[in-house]
């Protein structure tokens, strides 16, 4: 069919819906050389008329024709309303799986191409049927039928949110910068933003706030009495001029506070305003306003936010997937009922009929009694996530029992479903305003007109106060300190602070903390982070029956060290129901990494999963292994044997030139040369990469400051630099004792007195690595010491056997998820092979073969590297300036300097050449031969063979 014939034949066509819309479709086909439905799909299940109505209902289908992962499309009589039938089509859009687009279209005058993307901004493409001769035209069309990615919107949702959440930012900051307070500001933008999205969802009427800018850019100083007119309405609905203004309200619309603007900031407004607000997106929309609103978070700006996606991995298991699953029960009985009722008459079928509606309507009132709480909301992700993921679900269920013949109610969930509490004033503002957004957007895209009288209701559910502590007022007017409590939800979700436990006293200070500790005392370790403190209190939540699910976003450190302590409270208590135990996120603008944890119980034949997959149990580390290392126990014969580095807590380090100028320095007062007080200083930097030559002032653990003070040098330089910093410290010792390191580890250099060298690994390295390092050299707590000197010790911690080990029992740490190695959990629970623990001298174990074939691998690898590392066609070796320390290694070229940049213990095992995997196999095959074990044993065995014996050996204690 050529365009010219179909426009003659359709053009303002007088033929009844029903009967035409079927020839008018096939007579498209024909006109765009596309296959048929009955030629694609002869079931016409994934493509054909009237699809959605089953057999039950006898009834017309939910769209007139529908080709899966494509469209839908809906018919309506020449110059008909085509807004009631895309509004029909969004109503049943989701029984129709979401089709990217959806079409309307008369008989004989217009066909309308809505876009229907979740994350895209929505566009529509009007075709006049007597424009189909246009070949662009055309094209629209074409891409309906075989390419709807042809039609989708170049901008993200996300991107518009971006691009309006900048220009508002920069108003903010203009209000600011004329002495307008922080809050005033955020709660007048609030308003300008909800205005505009208001007016582009018809909320407000025909353009008016956009009319009121341009005017206002006319004459400026009439802004504030056009937008204080404006509010006035708003607040319990009225007239703006000739305009009816309905009443909003909710709260944000509670005055008619209005801040005068210049014609340049009224500019930036109407620029924001000229963008299609009702695309915006709530689930960042929050986030990234309040880093326009909150002078805090203005360096954030630049930051990503948290992806729908990532937050729903909380939210399906905690509130969809169990409400999914129950739906399906009712849907499955609501199902039988309908069948039996078609296949009787009479008071069998009205009872039956009854049944099936009093099943739904239970099923309703479950979800729109259902309330979620998230106790540490900020700007609302979460809790419009939730919303939605509610309303879908209701949504769901009155479609799907429509198409089984049960008559459709029109939604009951809305905004009071979710309960939120946030602390500070900016983001639980922009939470209501989100939520409000979610609310209108959900409506108006399933077909729904939004409520009315007032538009918003209040949310007083979202609380701005602390969700951990309450302060209690006394007859007397004192205050007094309690557990803050939290109200009552059947699921409790969110993305609680993440705050390390050694930065409490520095964050929220001193007087806080100690409260928070005294409130929570027994409960959570004082070490723990702050955000386990909001699981310590899920759990009782959960506990006590006040709710069903938890799922929270923590950092991954919750896996390990004190922060477990609580993780091991739920798998006891509770029940880890899924979990993701390494997610990259993004906090304040700097990537990290996460753990997502849902707990409580499993319903029926519901398995645990992580990552997705499904396990037999969900350990307190976040594993599924059926041995649980969480419960490896600190063996003696390990104590005492390995310390942390030395902690200096101030700039007491020095660059080598300038220590080699104090030791050449004349002798003191005291007669004693610099050489008592400086020493080479290494981290887990020296040992993963090239040594840096760093030296450190150390004046002990028992020198006065008077005695300091005759290395004339030295303690001139930790004056003017340790000093100012020490002298404010909290802790009384670190002030006093100022030209102190604050934790100089004495029972570590007691244990390294008798020694030369000793075994040092870094606390967090992408590879876990050993070295030696010399006794004369200052270790720094971000390196772990094993104060053992023997090459034996050296081949057990450098096997395969102790890094599978301290892999599985240590944690992570940071944006790169490099493993962490702690003393406590790593070295002190591993279980050497018998006879060679290290409790044990090396003497007593000379004559042993199994030592001597671990230590002459040990020290064939330990050869190998160091020649690799250093060779000596590349280095020399020289002489310090004073005798007692170790020999500096110096290229001997720019060449050499620039070959040896490249050569450090990463770079090397990133490489891992054939001669060093073929070293460390010789090294394993010792270590396995020492504890009798066949070398070939894979990853799984070792690790369950070590357990085993970590427990036995714990057992006999």
């Amino acid at each position: 069919m050529q365009p010219k014939e179909f426009i003659q034949k359709w053009s303002n066509s007088s033929l009844k819906e029903r009967a035409a819309a079927q020839e008018h479709f096939l007579d498209l086909c024909r006109l765009l050389d596309e296959a048929t439905p009955a030629q694609v799909d002869p079931t016409g299940f994934d493509y054909g008329f009237e699809v959605g109505a089953t057999k039950t209902t006898g009834g017309k289908g939910f769209a007139d024709v529908f080709k899966r992962g494509f469209f839908a499309w809906e018919y309506k009589g020449t110059k008909a309303n085509l807004d009631t039938a895309f509004a029909q089509l969004q109503r049943y859009a989701v029984a129709l799986d979401n089709p990217p687009l959806l079409v309307v279209s008369d008989i004989g005058s217009l066909i309308r191409i809505h876009t229907n993307w979740t994350n895209s901004v929505s566009k529509v493409y009007e075709i006049p049927i007597s424009d189909l001769g246009d070949a662009e035209k055309r094209g629209w069309l074409k891409g309906v039928f075989s390419d709807p990615e042809t039609l989708r919107p170049k901008k993200t949702r996300q991107q518009l949110t971006e691009e309006v959440a900048g220009d508002f930012a920069k108003l903010a900051r203009s209000l600011r910068e004329r002495g307008h307070a922080p809050e005033l500001v955020a709660h007048f933008i609030n308003r300008l933003v909800f205005c505009m999205f208001a007016e582009d969802v018809k909320l407000l009427p025909d353009g008016i706030f956009t009319r009121m800018l341009e005017r206002a850019l006319e004459e400026p100083a009439e802004f504030e009495a056009f937008a204080r007119d404006l509010f006035v309405a708003m607040k319990s609905g009225g007239r703006v001029g000739f305009e009816r203004i309905a009443w909003f309200n909710g709260g944000l619309f509670d005055d008619d506070l209005v801040i005068s603007l210049t014609k340049s900031e009224i500019k930036i407004v109407r620029d924001a305003a000229a963008q299609y607000w009702g695309d915006i997106d709530p689930s960042i929309l929050g986030t990234l306003f309040e880093r326009g609103l909150d002078p805090d978070k203005r360096s954030q700006l630049g930051a990503h936010y948290t992806d729908r996606d990532k937050i729903m991995m909380v939210i399906n298991p905690v509130i969809v997937e169990p409400l999914t699953g129950e739906w399906e029960a009712a849907k499955s009985a609501i199902t039988a009922l309908v069948e039996r009722a078609s296949t009787t008459k009479g008071a069998s079928r009205t009872k039956a009929v009854n049944q099936a509606q009093s099943l739904l309507d239970g099923y309703l009132k479950r979800l729109s009694d259902f309330r979620v709480l998230d106790p540490a909301c900020g700007s609302g992700n979460f809790l419009y996530l939730a919303l939605r993921a509610l309303k879908d679900l209701e949504h769901k269920a009155q479609v799907e029992a429509e198409s089984l013949g049960l008559p459709r109610g029109f939604p009951r969930i809305g905004p009071e479903v979710v309960k939120g509490i946030e602390i500070n004033h900016y983001a639980a503002e922009l939470a209501r305003v989100s939520v409000w957004i979610g609310e209108i957007q959900w409506m108006i895209k399933n077909g729904f007109s939004a409520s009315q009288n007032p538009i918003l209701k209040p949310l007083n559910n979202i609380e701005c106060r602390d969700a951990l502590m309450a302060c209690v007022r006394s007859d007397d007017g004192a205050g007094d300190w309690e557990e803050a409590e939290w109200p009552k939800a059947d699921a409790i979700v969110g993305n609680p602070p993440f705050l390390g436990g050694k930065r409490l006293r520095t964050e929220l200070g001193p007087e806080v903390v100690n409260r928070l500790f005294s409130i929570y005392a027994g409960r959570v370790p004082p070490e723990a982070d702050l955000v386990v403190y909001w699981l310590e209190k899920g759990l009782k939540e959960r506990i006590s029956g006040r709710t069903q699910r938890v799922g929270f976003v923590m950092t991954n450190s919750v896996r390990g060290g004190a922060n477990r302590k609580v993780m091991e409270r739920i798998v006891e208590e509770s029940k880890i129901i899924s979990a993701w135990p390494d997610e990259p996120w993004t906090v304040e603008g700097a990537a990290v990494r996460v753990s997502l944890v849902v707990f409580g119980a499993l319903e029926g034949g519901e398995q645990a999963r992580i990552n997705g997959n499904p396990v037999e149990q969900v350990n307190s580390d976040l594993t599924a292994t059926s041995a649980d290392f969480t419960k490896a126990q600190r063996l003696p014969e390990n104590l005492g044997v390995a310390y942390m580095g030395d902690t200096k807590g101030g700039a007491f380090e020095v660059p080598g030139q300038v220590a080699r100028g104090w030791l050449s320095l004349p002798t003191n007062p005291n007669g004693r040369k610099n050489t008592a007080v400086l020493r080479p200083w290494f981290n887990g930097l020296d040992v993963t990469r090239r040594p840096r030559d760093i030296w450190i002032v150390d004046f002990g653990w028992t020198m006065t400051e008077e005695e300091a003070a005759l290395f004339e040098a030295p303690f001139k330089y930790v004056h003017d630099n340790v000093y100012p910093v020490r002298a404010l410290n909290n802790r009384e010792a670190y002030r006093r004792f100022w030209w102190r390191h604050v934790e100089p580890r004495q029972g570590m250099w007691s244990r390294l007195k008798p020694l030369t060298r000793c075994i040092v690994t870094p606390e967090v390295s992408r590879y876990r690595v050993f070295a030696f390092l010399p006794t004369s050299v200052v270790p720094d707590h971000k390196l772990q010491v094993i104060a053992r000197d023997d090459y034996c010790s050296f081949g057990i911690l450098a096997s395969r056997h102790h890094e599978l080990w301290s892999l599985r029992v240590g944690n992570w740490h940071g944006a790169g998820n490099d493993p962490r190695y702690t003393i406590t959990t790593c070295f002190q629970t591993f279980p050497f092979p018998d006879g060679l623990t290290p409790n044990s001298d090396a003497a007593d174990y000379a004559d042993d073969s199994r030592a001597i074939q671990i230590a002459k691998a040990a020290k064939r690898l330990n050869e190998l590297r160091e020649n690799w590392l250093n060779p000596p066609d590349l280095v020399r070796r020289e002489a310090e300036v004073a005798p007692g320390y170790p020999d500096r290694i110096v290229p001997v070229s720019e060449e050499a300097e620039k070959v040896l940049k490249r050569r450090t213990l990463t770079s090397l095992y990133s490489e891992r050449p054939a001669w060093l995997d073929h070293a460390h196999k010789a090294l394993d095959i010792a270590v396995a031969a020492a504890y009798g074990w066949a070398a070939d044993l894979s990853d799984e065995e070792i690790l369950g063979r070590l357990f085993a014996l970590n427990q036995k050996r714990a057992s006999e204690c």
